[in-house]
């Protein structure tokens, strides 16, 4: 039985994240750059932006001189990951192999997972509806025997499901140029082709069709080479090793400074952080608050929490978020990531040492573990003491 893997593409996943948090940029030119030194360089464009004559690694020095009405928004990591995560979790109801390979790109193991759909193209399509309807992007979806064929088709097919029939991999990539190759882009390689003028993957078949010629010509990379003009690939799809951390991350549904708005959307983050650090029975060694402004600019302090009752890790996360706003502008969005992790020993006491605020902390996971779909929060005052709130 032949295995079945899909590639699914979602082509620009950058600008479709940046387009998807401000709908004011859906027909604006676009460029997302690396900085804004003026030594970055265009990661990303749109086609409104290419047709003013800008390509991605142009310089942003040059980027400027040559268009005023681009949009340069900077490169969003921490945006684009957790919209990866979440299109990670939909597709990962269709298999339990999946490998991630990039924001927006994805190879899926559907090997012996036809008793499950009615066909591979039913599943492909599905999948898509689902990343569509819940997140709004667009995606391509690859589908062969091998990793390499798949991903080949997500890049250069247009339509939105394609399928390359087991046996007609040379086939398929005949008509294609070199690049799509990934040993194309070995220097040697890469410079006998330009040399040779092979402008088709079809003219480098029949060159490898000879053993010798072919190891003549491309050194130690021959077998590689003709492995891949002929579509075979025998690397696997492998589940990602997940790195251990905590990371909550709010969007504002509207850009504000307003400090009693983003005081709720700190305390919800520390809740959350906090609620999963009792699960674990630790506390986290190291903090990273991150703010995210609206014109796309970013800053971030680290701390850390000794403690995981809601107070503590309220307290340490709204200092630290004061701390890394440090401008005027509005807030776009905040994340807060905690990692390295130790345990906190528990020691059982003859008569109940607990604070007020460990029993109350310890009272709501009950209910948020009973209620898992409903959300928790404790609520808060406003002290005599300018700025000071406290937790009821």
């Amino acid at each position: 039985m032949h295995k079945t893997v899909f590639h699914i593409r979602l082509r620009d996943f950058e600008l479709q994240a940046e387009r998807r948090l401000d709908t004011s940029l859906q027909t604006r030119p676009v460029a997302i750059i690396s900085s804004h030194h003026q030594n970055g360089t265009v990661v990303s464009v749109s086609k409104e932006a290419e047709e003013e004559g800008l390509r991605q690694g142009m310089k942003v020095s040059l980027v400027r001189r040559m268009s005023h009405g681009v949009r340069l928004l900077p490169y969003n990591q921490s945006l684009y990951g957790r919209l990866n995560q979440y299109v990670y979790s939909i597709v990962q109801k269709f298999t339990p192999t999946v490998e991630p390979s990039g924001y927006g790109k994805f190879y899926m193991d559907m090997s012996g997972m036809e008793r499950v759909y009615t066909n591979h193209e039913q599943a492909g399509s599905t999948m898509s509806s689902l990343v569509e309807d819940q997140i709004g992007f667009s995606s391509f979806l690859g589908i062969s025997q091998n990793k390499l064929v798949s991903r080949i088709a997500t890049s250069v097919i247009p339509e939105k499901i394609h399928r390359v029939i087991a046996g007609d991999e040379a086939q398929f990539l005949s008509p294609l140029k070199p690049p799509v190759i990934p040993s194309v882009h070995q220097p040697l390689v890469g410079n006998m082709i330009k040399f040779l003028i092979l402008n088709r993957v079809h003219q480098i078949q029949s060159i490898v069709d000879s053993a010798d010629d072919t190891r003549r010509l491309f050194g130690v990379y021959a077998l590689q080479l003709t492995r891949e003009v002929r579509g075979q690939d025998i690397s696997v799809v492998r589940a990602p090793a997940m790195k251990d951390h905590i990371l909550e991350q709010a969007v504002l549904q509207e850009d504000t400074n307003d400090e009693d708005k983003l005081w709720v959307e700190v305390k919800q983050l520390a809740e959350q952080v906090a609620f999963k650090l009792r699960q674990r029975s630790q506390a986290a060694k190291k903090v990273r608050v991150e703010i995210h402004y609206t014109d796309g600019f970013k800053h971030e302090v680290a701390g850390r929490f000794l403690a995981h009752d809601d107070a503590t890790v309220l307290a340490e996360s709204w200092q630290l978020f004061q701390k890394a706003n440090s401008r005027r502008n509005r807030i776009r969005s905040i994340l807060l990531d905690a990692s390295d992790f130790i345990y906190v020993a528990k020691q059982t006491e003859l008569f109940d040492k607990d604070t007020e605020s460990e029993r109350m902390s310890a009272s709501v996971d009950v209910l948020r573990n009973k209620y898992k779909n409903i959300s928790f929060t404790r609520a808060f005052k406003t002290s005599s003491n300018v700025g000071e709130r406290v937790m009821v």
